[in-house]
């Protein structure tokens, strides 16, 4: 069984930085591109930034120059540093992994969530 677990959320102060992680555990073969999604409260839940297999990254126009996504192939892992964060950046970040090659063959996973709170 897949599992994706995120970690470093928290409280910071607008201005601050915030790096997240999200481990993706379970008998994996492979997987293709990793997502970063993030819900605020009233809001749909919105792409933040995506990675490919390869390294190719993508951002939300929100925030861009702000956040990067990088990954970690050996440990299936994807990471996201948030730096100069804004009190709208304040919602629960999700891990996506859309497409994991495993024991249970190809499936889109996603992480429990992790509340990022950024006080004005």
């Amino acid at each position: 069984q897949v599992q994706l677990v995120e970690s470093g959320g928290g409280l910071v102060q607008a201005g601050g930085s915030l790096r997240l992680s999200c481990v993706a555990s379970g008998s994996i073969f492979s997987i293709n591109a990793m997502v970063w999604y993030r819900r605020a409260p009233g809001n749909q839940r919105e792409v933040v930034a995506g990675i490919t297999s390869g390294g190719r990254t993508n951002y939300a126009d929100s925030v861009k120059g702000r956040f990067t996504i990088s990954r970690d192939n050996a440990k299936n892992t994807v990471y996201l540093q948030m730096n100069a964060l804004k009190p709208e950046d304040t919602a629960v970040y999700y891990c996506n992994a859309p497409r994991v090659f495993s024991d249970d063959g190809p499936r889109d996973y996603w992480g429990q969530g992790i509340q990022v709170t950024v006080s004005s």
